[in-house]
């Protein structure tokens, strides 16, 4: 039915139209085609929040490790990095020397990762709405998104690794 009524109101009109030609008719189940629409999206809904969710502690888990291993190579450089500010090198040399390294570390990851997601995107093409299996616009952002956590992942120690006192880092070898 189609009509300019409070939505509300339209099963107990509907309900009285009907019993009014046939008291032993029973009306039930009266609903909005919004809502009817809304209830049959609740599953897909969920599962879509599901692995949203799961997409964003994936990202989490993956920065924490990128953190977590590029502080410790940071850590385990440490002397090696008290040469290298003993001998002249700048906060700036020693910035871009680790930004470099973990970068070129998530390029590569990158890399694998879209090579191995135009595979598996293949495989779960029922589950895309509105988007290609192999939409480039959707694989070069989530890879951007990556590097982009990689490099705040990679800079807090980077910044960390500029204030090394190489007396410190020298005498602790």
């Amino acid at each position: 039915m189609r009509g300019t009524l409070d939505t509300a109101v339209v099963p107990s009109r509907v309900r009285e139209q009907v019993q009014s030609i046939d008291r032993e008719l029973p009306v039930f189940g009266a609903e909005t085609l919004d809502d009817a629409l809304s209830r049959s999206l609740v599953q897909p809904r969920f599962s879509m929040e599901l692995v949203g969710l799961f997409a964003i502690m994936a990202l989490l888990l993956a920065a924490i490790g990128i953190y977590g291993v590029i502080s410790y190579v940071v850590s385990e450089r440490r002397h090696e990095i008290g040469i290298r500010v003993a001998l002249g090198a700048e906060g700036k040399n020693i910035l871009g020397m680790i930004l470099r390294q973990g970068l070129r570390l998530a390029f590569a990851g990158a890399i694998i990762g879209l090579a191995g997601s135009f595979i598996v995107s293949r495989l779960m093409a029922h589950l895309l709405y509105h988007v290609q299996p192999s939409d480039p616009i959707t694989f070069f952002a989530v890879a951007m998104l990556f590097i982009g956590i990689a490099f705040l992942a990679c800079y807090f120690p980077a910044l960390r690794a500029t204030k090394v006192d190489p007396v410190i880092a020298l005498r602790d070898s």
